[in-house]
């Protein structure tokens, strides 16, 4: 126990677990909500052009990270956003840090009878209410495991947080780390930091491995 007694002593790691859990769980929320809305629309939604931004959705996810990097910095730049979180919401919501969670949902979503919207739909009920009451109740496996990925993404990001984040009260658990690396020669802190770093992600797929599960034998068996 004095190693972590030691990792709290020679860093604010207190505040930068805190950090970290907030933006593991208010980026994951966002991103879901942008996800699931927009693979809505790619698949009940009958519009010009939609297979084709579909495609361009996933073609996003074939271009490495690193070679977006200087051009995403270039935009948050511009846009004044440095030291703020706004700048890590941005950058995973709208690159391809989404695009993943668009077609898991565009997937799952095609395994849900579109009976059960037509009924809604015959009862009055207008497509916003369907996507909240019929379609997103019936989604909880792809909600969870969608909320496991993304929680473990942002949970160990680690490049983006240390470029645009200087300040110390707001950095993260893992550029923590990094910093920890530079300030503790022992081992044995360390790899206690390194520990406490893995225990939320353990936390969250415990609670939603059930659902987690389900969603990986059910989803993709849907049609057209």
């Amino acid at each position: 126990m004095e190693n972590y007694e030691r990792l709290f002593q020679v860093l604010p790691f207190d505040k930068f677990t805190v950090n970290s859990v907030f933006l593991s769980v208010a980026m994951p929320l966002c991103m879901i909500a942008v996800a699931s809305l927009t693979a809505y629309a790619l698949t009940r939604l009958e519009f010009r052009g939609r297979n084709i931004l579909f495609l361009a959705f996933i073609a996003t996810m074939m271009i490495p990270s690193h070679v977006t990097l200087i051009p995403n910095y270039k935009i948050v730049v511009d846009m004044k956003l440095i030291n703020t979180y706004a700048a890590l919401f941005l950058t995973n919501m709208f690159t391809g840090a989404n695009a993943f969670n668009i077609f898991f949902f565009r997937q799952f979503f095609l395994s849900i009878p579109k009976d059960l919207e037509n009924a809604a739909i015959i009862d009055g009920c207008t497509r916003l209410g369907v996507f909240f009451r019929i379609v997103l109740p019936n989604a909880k496996p792809a909600i969870a495991t969608t909320a496991i990925l993304s929680f473990r993404s942002v949970w160990n990001a680690f490049l983006w947080p240390m470029l645009v984040i200087n300040d110390y009260d707001k950095l993260t658990l893992t550029v923590g780390l990094k910093y920890l690396k530079e300030w503790e020669p022992n081992w044995a802190v360390l790899l206690a930091g390194a520990s406490l770093s893995i225990v939320p992600i353990v936390i969250v797929f415990l609670i939603f491995q059930k659902q987690f599960m389900a969603s990986t034998m059910n989803s993709g068996f849907g049609g057209k």
